[in-house]
């Protein structure tokens, strides 16, 4: 089959290098020595592993990944609770004012996380959960990209199914644990993947929020790697090679269902 496109296979592969150097990059100065320099040399002229043993006692990453974890675990699995139920009753219920919410859902995507912080402060203290665990889950237990994800996915699945399943007896929350969960099956490992990856990344509420030692997660631990005016990149560069090799892994995982989920609901570019 003739290719429609014959210059697009160079563009994919200078993407690709574009996307794979940064990476390649971190791997080649994380087993540099510390004496390395960036600016000086580009190219190490010796080597260790000691700066992964290093970055993983200095960093106390055995804490920070538990923590990290339980966070990003326990707000991926209220944003698929929330978002189903949501979506679900957005795509289904003909309620009024249902325009309204599904706009305010959309709107809610454009609002950045710092406009919110005083507010979502106030709240976090009137529930005595500034420094705890809470802190670091409410602000993000509910997602409006959630919500619209799954209200997309859910209005392109066959409403005869579920129809048939009331005729013969099935009750609402039947029809959606049976026949519409099952089929959301893309669309939930798709929300599931960004918000977990998004969890694991974020530096914001941690900051924000918690001040706590026991407290500390994977970014706070990276951050504490670079010092004002200096820098061992050796040791950093390997500090970010242990925090990203997690979620590096889960995305390798999920990719097709990442990819499937997204074409599904028509999030696809």
């Amino acid at each position: 089959m003739k290719q429609r496109f014959p210059w697009l296979d160079p563009l994919l592969w200078l993407g690709g290098a574009l996307w794979l150097a940064p990476l390649l990059l971190i791997g080649m100065i994380s087993f540099a020595t510390s004496d390395y320099r960036p600016s000086v040399q580009l190219w190490p002229t010796m080597w260790t592993g000691d700066n992964y043993r290093l970055a993983w006692q200095q960093g106390r990453f055995l804490l920070a990944f538990f923590n990290s974890a339980l966070v990003a675990i326990a707000v991926t699995g209220s944003q698929l609770l929330t978002s189903l139920l949501a979506g679900y009753a957005l795509a289904r219920f003909p309620f009024r004012g249902r325009s309204l919410v599904n706009l305010l859902t959309i709107a809610s995507l454009i609002i950045p996380m710092p406009l919110l912080v005083v507010p979502i402060f106030l709240i976090l203290r009137s529930l005595h959960s500034i420094n705890t665990y809470w802190a670091l889950i409410l602000p993000t237990a509910a997602n409006g990209f959630g919500i619209f994800l799954l209200r997309q996915f859910i209005r392109g699945l066959p409403v005869e199914l579920e129809q048939a399943a009331i005729l013969d007896g099935a009750r609402r929350w039947q029809v959606l644990w049976h026949i519409v969960l099952p089929l959301c099956r893309p669309a939930l490992i798709t929300l599931a993947l960004f918000t977990f990856i998004g969890e694991w990344n974020d530096l914001f509420k941690p900051l924000m929020f918690t001040t706590r030692p026991e407290l500390t997660t994977v970014q706070i631990t990276l951050s504490s790697f670079q010092e004002l005016y200096t820098a061992n990149w050796s040791l950093l560069m390997a500090a970010v090679a242990i925090a990203t090799l997690p979620v590096l892994v889960l995305f390798l995982i999920g990719q097709k269902s990442l990819l499937s989920g997204l074409t599904a609901t028509g999030l696809k570019g």
